[in-house]
């Protein structure tokens, strides 16, 4: 039978300072993401899906054809994004409290009335 030895406590603290930084490290870095780079980064398709039909037209110049097949993609997107939407929101409500539920609704009901 083999004996498990136990680290001394010298060990154990740097164990435990080893985690301790690598912990705050990770929320250090999430913070620093969620707050000063994620607001400041727009993926391609968000700046796309800002340009107005007009605007692609005119900077790229398109055809009629290549606009009709622009506003089908974008319209599809649309719908993809909204369905996406809709289900995320459908999905929260099922785990919050009828309280939680309340205060939802209102954050996205405020959310829509901000201008981006």
């Amino acid at each position: 039978m083999s004996s498990v030895t136990l680290p001394r406590p010298a060990e154990r603290v740097a164990i435990f300072s080893l985690v301790l930084v690598f912990l705050c490290g990770s929320v250090a870095g999430a913070l620093l993401m969620s707050f000063w780079i994620h607001p400041r980064v727009q993926h391609p398709s968000q700046v796309a899906m800002m340009m107005s039909i007009d605007e692609w037209k005119q900077q790229l110049s398109l055809s009629d054809d290549q606009l009709r097949q622009l506003t089908s993609v974008l319209d599809d997107f649309s719908h993809y994004y909204d369905n996406l939407l809709a289900d995320g929101n459908s999905r929260i409500l099922q785990i919050l409290n009828p309280e939680q539920k309340l205060k939802f609704e209102r954050m996205l009901r405020e959310h829509k009335k901000t201008p981006n």
